[in-house]
């Protein structure tokens, strides 16, 4: 780049204070640093761009990498499923071919399976407190209206 020493712009100050003159050189020397602040401005947004891009390329062939390494992984976990399965095919059907197609409930080594119900009211609704806390501590178990509650409260009525 171009070396400016102080001697150099000094110079250049001169020449300009005697080509321009005092009187304009203030706002020509504040639109020259104007100016300059601009390019520098300019300069490094196109740096930070190019970075940018560069990082971009970066992740991008990074992103290739891991999508190949994932693909690769995903072939061996395939390969090594379809080995197992086939294994597992074989000595099955190595099991199962001694068996005449009868079964062992139809050909009476097993009894037949039974249903049992569970023998649940599924309708009750069980809650997880125990009635008798829920008594202790004072929680209403029955729904009762508001005009119900202040009758059930109320003090007997005297006779007149």
């Amino acid at each position: 780049m171009i070396d400016f020493g102080f001697d150099k712009l000094a110079l250049i100050g001169a020449v300009a204070l005697i080509v321009i003159g005092p009187e304009r050189l203030p706002r020509v020397a504040r639109t020259v640093g104007h100016l300059l602040g601009k390019a520098q401005r300019y300069v490094a947004d196109v740096k930070a761009e190019v970075n940018r891009s560069i990082e971009l390329e970066e992740l991008k062939k990074m992103k290739t990498h891991i999508e190949d390494a994932a693909r690769d992984v995903e072939q061996t976990v395939h390969k090594e499923i379809s080995a197992a399965n086939e294994a597992f095919e074989q000595n099955w059907s190595e099991v199962t071919a001694g068996l005449d197609g009868g079964g062992a409930f139809e050909d009476g080594l097993l009894p037949p399976p039974v249903y049992h119900h569970p023998k649940k009211n599924w309708r009750l609704k069980r809650g997880a407190t125990p009635r008798w806390y829920k008594q202790r501590q004072g929680v209403r178990q029955h729904a009762q209206s508001g005009a119900a509650r202040v009758a059930r409260f109320r003090p007997p009525r005297r006779p007149t």
